[in-house]
């Protein structure tokens, strides 16, 4: 692995960029969360987008890895996405919301008719909003997925981290550069310890693969233990 100010970098094969993001993942774990409880949310959720983003050993970098840039490029879910809410839904209340704006005004209740015909716009402009996005982001996946990805790196960005890979195309094998970097200074350099600290300890990083469980418990006959799950464990010498 490679330290420098844009981040940690490794350049090898498909285990090896996995295993960085894990090693770097499980770092961020070891050390300790913001003490306020507001910061250690906004850690908690910057944590597990970067976890879920960052590759698998049973992915690949083609079809996984370019989806999910993809995904996370995209245009934001607006107000009635992140509710559950269907356009058609808010349209149904907009025009509810209308008629009964149509009503105050026939029994000359102003307040009401401006009250309910605000919220017969605020509903018809979130169904737009939402169609509008839904449009949006159907480009913006076919172009990043297909395009964008095909010339330039996969992408990684919040508040927590930054990150990008990259297939090279003058190797025969499949080689990857993964270079991520911390975006405060001092996480990184607490992050940099604790990287310091495997490679001085572990002997083998067993790689976080997906299991079968079903499979497994109809071959050995007896349910797995609960503790055996999908975590990357290192082994320490």
């Amino acid at each position: 692995m490679e330290e420098s100010i844009s981040g940690f970098k490794v350049v090898g094969d498909w285990d090896t960029v996995v295993e960085h993001g894990e090693r770097i993942t499980q770092a961020l774990r070891e050390l300790d969360e913001p003490a306020d409880a507001d910061s250690s949310s906004w850690f908690a959720t910057a944590l597990d987008k970067w976890d879920e983003w960052r590759p698998k050993a049973h992915e690949t970098f083609d079809r996984d890895v370019k989806e999910k840039t993809a995904v996370q490029a995209s245009v934001s879910e607006g107000e009635a996405e992140e509710v559950g809410t269907e356009p058609e839904e808010d349209l149904s209340v907009a025009g509810e919301k209308l008629s009964e704006s149509y009503d105050a005004l026939e029994d000359r209740d102003i307040d009401e008719a401006v009250e309910t015909g605000n919220e017969a716009l605020d509903h018809a402009a979130r169904a737009a909003d939402a169609v509008s996005r839904k449009a949006i982001r159907a480009v913006e996946m076919n172009v990043y997925q297909h395009v964008m990805t095909q010339l330039s790196p996969c992408y990684f960005d919040n508040e927590l981290i930054s990150a990008n890979i990259q297939q090279s195309v003058q190797e025969a094998d499949e080689r990857f550069s993964f270079e991520v970097n911390i975006n405060d200074d001092a996480l990184k350099a607490d992050v940099s310890d604790v990287l310091a600290r495997y490679e001085d300890e572990v002997d083998r990083w067993h790689v976080d693969t997906e299991k079968n469980t079903e499979s497994l418990e109809a071959v050995e006959g007896a349910e797995l233990p609960p503790e055996l799950g999908d975590q990357s464990r290192p082994t320490t010498t």
